[in-house]
C-alpha cells in the first residue's frame, strides 16, 4: 500500500469523482451508488462501477471522464477500472406485488395533457398528509416531470447506505420522488423502451418508501410504456381518471378508464378540473370548458364524480412558486374543491376514518 494511504487521498479521490456527472443527469456517480471497492495500491487507484444500462458505450465513457479527473492528483498515476453491467430489470414474471409498508397505492391520471393532472396529484396528496395520513408522492412522468416544482422541492435524492435505495426528498409532510429532482431544469430525460421500464421500476421498488398510509403515483397523459409498466409492476388500489368537461377532453378520458379496467384496476372515481371560473370579487361564473361533462361521463361509466375543481389563478400561482394551494390558501375556490376531493377519496380507501 502506498503512504498516500495515510495522506487523505480518499477524500481528494472522492471529491475528483463527484465531478463526474451520469450522462443525461446533473447528478454524480458517487450520490448514484455507482462507485465500489474504492482502493489504492501504490500509486494504482482501482475501483468498480456497478451500472445497469442496455448503452454498451458508457462504461468507456465513464471510465474516460474518471481517468480525465485524475490527471494532476499525484497520489495517483494510473486507473483500473473494473465495471459490472446488469441487464435492466425486465417486469416480474410474477405480477404487480404490494410495495412493502405501503398500505394503499392510487393513481392519477388522465387520457390526454393540458388537464390539470399533476396539480390534482399534488394537492391530493398534501391534503392526505394534513389529514394525518403518511403519504408519498412518486411523479411516474418521466418526460415532463413537474412534482419537483409543485412542492417546491429543490433537493436533489441520496441513497441508503448499505442497501443502495433512494432515500425520497420530504415536501409539505409528503415524502416525494420525481425525475424532477435527478435532471437539470433546461435537461431532458432522453429515455425509450427499456430504459422507461427501468426507471419507472425503481422509482416504486427501489425507493426507500417506509410506512406509507397512501402512494400516490402521478402517471403521465395517456396509455403507453410507463402507465403498462406500473400495472404489471405494483397492484394497485384504484386510479382517479382527471378531465375536464369538454368531449375532446372525455375522449382521451375513457380510454384511460378502459386500459385500467382492462387490467382489472378499479376506477375510484373521475375528477372534473377546470369546471368553471368565478370572476374574483362577484360570484359571476363562465364554464370555460363546457357544464356537466364530468358528471354525465361518471354517470356513463357507473363511477362517482369525486370533484368539481374550477379554474383557478390561485392555484396556478402557488404551483408555479412551489406551495399548492391547499396549503396556503384554503379560502381559494380551487382550494375548497380539493379539499372535497381529499375527503372523499379518503372515505373510499379508509372507510373506518371519520372525515
Amino acid at each position: 500500500m502506498s503512504e498516500a494511504k495515510g495522506q487523505g487521498w480518499r477524500d481528494e479521490v472522492m471529491q475528483r469523482l463527484r465531478q463526474v456527472k451520469y450522462p443525461g443527469f446533473t447528478r454524480d456517480i458517487v450520490s448514484f451508488g455507482l462507485v465500489h471497492d474504492l482502493d489504492l495500491e501504490g500509486t494504482d487507484l482501482k475501483l468498480t462501477l456497478k451500472l445497469s444500462t442496455p448503452d454498451p458505450t458508457l462504461p468507456e465513457k465513464l471510465g474516460q471522464e474518471i481517468r480525465d479527473g485524475m490527471k494532476g492528483l499525484l497520489a495517483v498515476k494510473s486507473v483500473t477500472i473494473r465495471t459490472e453491467v446488469a441487464p435492466p430489470a425486465a417486469v416480474a414474471s410474477t405480477g404487480a406485488q404490494g410495495i412493502e409498508g405501503v398500505k394503499k397505492i392510487i393513481a392519477v391520471a388522465s387520457g390526454k395533457g393540458g388537464v390539470g393532472k399533476s396539480t390534482v396529484a399534488s394537492n391530493l396528496a398534501v391534503g392526505l398528509a394534513q389529514s394525518g395520513l403518511k403519504v408519498g408522492l412518486c411523479d411516474c412522468d418521466l418526460y415532463g416531470p413537474s412534482q419537483a416544482l409543485m412542492l417546491g422541492c429543490r433537493e436533489g435524492v441520496q441513497v441508503e447506505e448499505g442497501t443502495e435505495r433512494i432515500v425520497p426528498a420530504v415536501c409539505h409532510g409528503v415524502k416525494l420522488m420525481s425525475m424532477g429532482m435527478l435532471l437539470g431544469d433546461d435537461s431532458p430525460a432522453a429515455l425509450r423502451g427499456p430504459m422507461v421500464t427501468r426507471f419507472t421500476q425503481q422509482f416504486l421498488r427501489q425507493v426507500a418508501w417506509g410506512e406509507l398510509d397512501v402512494l400516490v403515483l402521478d402517471l403521465p397523459p395517456g396509455t403507453g410504456d410507463i402507465q403498462l409498466t406500473i400495472v404489471q409492476t405494483v397492484s394497485l388500489d384504484g386510479a382517479l381518471i382527471v378531465t375536464t368537461p369538454q368531449e375532446v377532453a372525455l375522449v382521451d378520458a375513457r380510454k384511460a378508464i378502459a386500459m385500467f379496467r382492462k387490467v382489472n384496476v378499479e376506477i375510484l372515481g373521475l375528477v372534473e378540473n377546470m369546471s368553471y371560473f368565478v370572476v374574483p370579487g362577484t360570484e359571476e361564473k363562465h364554464e370555460i370548458f363546457g357544464s356537466g361533462g364530468g358528471k354525465r361521463e361518471a354517470a356513463r361509466q357507473k363511477v362517482p364524480l369525486l370533484g368539481e375543481i374550477p379554474l383557478d389563478p390561485e392555484a396556478r400561482k402557488c404551483g408555479d412558486e412551489g406551495k399548492p394551494v391547499l396549503l396556503v390558501r384554503a379560502s381559494a375556490p380551487a382550494a375548497i374543491g380539493f379539499l372535497n376531493l381529499v375527503n372523499s377519496v379518503t372515505k373510499i380507501l379508509f372507510p373506518n376514518i371519520s372525515a
